[in-house]
């Protein structure tokens, strides 16, 4: 059964405590599976893992394939003889609270580059589990570690403003910076085998504990990735790799523009030809790394809003037929029975839930969303749940119960008048007062969504420690503030995890 009756927590291995800055895949992910384990906690949900760019943004990333070197634990590399204590101390931060990219960044890549070079200098290319993680990664580890010490050798700037014979991915020209950038290629190389050696020894520790992990495929990839520059035939682009076509969303009630997200657009028809290869090597990878896989924006498979490249808003764009089924099945054929979760919020056709269906995808519910203006908000209530779901009391985007409650109409999103009518619509549907949501509004939808038919339930970890709005990991079509929230180093409290594991075994999870 791939959805037993459940409940987990969302939280990003960014966000854990730690000494340098930012979270990582060392002690303190280990104790946050302490922890899931102790309250009766069965999945520890993650946002994507691959290396993140411009924005910091896990949804926009070098590589669909690779991990990412900040989440690296340098205390792990240490005890491998990599580092030293030294090395430790000029990464270290004493910094608490949000992380900050931009010092984090620079300083943690110091010590990793010392760690490569010591893992090199030690046993390096001749050691035996790592020629093992080349060969078998060759056909996105290569193209992924000369895209990333050619974009560090040209200053970061996108691909498509290369060396032009570099760009273009001309055989000289390749071979020429592969000789060049040698060792900073073999740097690259090194982060990914260490990240997934970490990796795979704390998802082992997780799933030894009954707890399973769920990953995130994000639909689309950016521009400026490895992927798009290794395989420009599977785009629309033009001859000098500028996308003819990006993806969004169109407008609606909160965007009147839409959302512009400038992804470029798939070449649907070639990877069809192909057998959909380049898919089956993506589903592949994600379910080695995780147990079960979110795919966010799940309707852009039926149908996606393409605008025209160079647009500056998503007004100007059409809705396009995707893959459809076609995809699903090319996959499941490929690797069996499919782990996924269908991200479907948002105005949803027939044909999209057909699909959805037909894989036996269960979709998502956010109770956040049950008494809002939306059309939709009937079915996020919890009487109207069923079996086949997973439902979340907020996901990444949303802001913390708490942020959410006492926001008032300073989101801009809703009237005073529609804050009074959710206020009071929640106190009556909980049989509560409005002052008691004040209190509680955290452990009252945590509750709601637990004791729901849902098979499966999530909720952020910033609603479990009851946290406001300055914790909300992400703002849609914002900058600045977005994905740098950090657990204080004191939250994984007894009276958090003594209250989970009590509802999960009073509603069966």
């Amino acid at each position: 059964m791939k959805f037993p009756r459940s409940s987990g927590i969302l939280l990003h291995p960014t966000s854990l405590p730690g000494p340098y800055g930012i979270g990582d895949l060392g002690g303190e992910a280990y104790r946050f599976a302490d922890f899931l384990q102790a309250a009766g906690m069965k999945i520890w949900q993650v946002l994507p893992l691959n290396p993140t760019g411009y924005g910091d943004s896990p949804y926009q990333s070098f590589s669909a394939f690779a991990g990412n070197p900040l989440l690296l634990s340098l205390d792990e590399l240490a005890k491998q003889g990599l580092l030293g204590e030294e090395d430790l101390q000029r990464a270290s931060s004493n910094e608490v609270g949000d992380i900050d990219f931009g010092a984090v960044i620079p300083r943690k890549f110091c010590a990793l580059r010392k760690a490569a070079a010591s893992f090199y200098e030690s046993s390096g290319s001749s050691n035996l589990q790592f020629q093992e993680f080349e060969n078998t990664n060759s056909t996105w580890l290569d193209d992924y570690a000369l895209f990333m010490a050619a974009k560090d050798a040209h200053d970061l700037v996108i691909w498509t403003k290369w060396d032009a014979d570099l760009a273009a991915r001309k055989p000289e020209a390749l071979n020429q910076w592969r000789k060049r950038l040698a060792s900073e290629i073999a740097a690259y190389k090194f982060w990914q085998f260490e990240f997934f050696r970490q990796w795979h020894s704390l998802k082992s520790y997780c799933n030894q504990r009954g707890i399973r992990i769920m990953g995130d495929i994000p639909i689309y990839v950016a521009h400026d990735s490895a992927n798009v520059w290794a395989r420009p035939d599977l785009f629309w682009l033009d001859d000098r790799g500028h996308p003819l076509k990006v993806a969004g969303v169109p407008p609606d009630y909160f965007t009147a523009t839409g959302q512009l997200w400038g992804n470029p657009i798939y070449r649907w028809d070639l990877m069809q030809q192909n057998e959909f290869r380049w898919w089956i090597e993506r589903f592949r990878a994600a379910l080695t790394m995780f147990d079960l896989v979110r795919v966010d924006h799940f309707r852009g498979f039926e149908a996606y809003w393409e605008i025209p490249g160079g647009e500056i808003t998503a007004i100007r764009g059409k809705w396009v037929k995707g893959p459809g089924a076609a995809l699903f099945e090319a996959v499941s054929k490929a690797l069996g029975e499919l782990p996924i979760v269908a991200e479907n919020l948002g105005v949803i056709t027939p044909a999209v839930e057909a699909i959805r269906h037909q894989f036996g995808f269960p979709g998502m519910a956010i109770m956040q969303f049950a008494f809002s203006i939306d059309p939709m908000a009937p079915t996020f209530r919890p009487h109207n749940y069923e079996r086949q779901l997973v439902a979340y009391t907020g996901g990444h985007d949303n802001d913390t119960m708490f942020g959410w409650w006492r926001s008032g109409v300073a989101d801009s999103t809703r009237t005073q008048e529609e804050v009074e009518r959710e206020h009071n619509d929640a106190a009556t549907y909980f049989g509560v007062s409005i002052d008691e949501l004040d209190r509680n509004v955290n452990w009252i939808y945590i509750r709601a969504v637990m004791m729901s038919v849902a098979d499966t339930v999530l909720f952020p970890m910033q609603d479990v420690v009851g946290a406001g709005g300055e914790a909300r990991m992400n703002l849609p079509g914002s900058l600045g503030r977005n994905w740098k929230w950090r657990m204080a180093a004191d939250a994984l409290r007894p009276q958090y995890s003594d209250r989970l594991a009590q509802f999960a075994k009073l509603y069966d999870r």
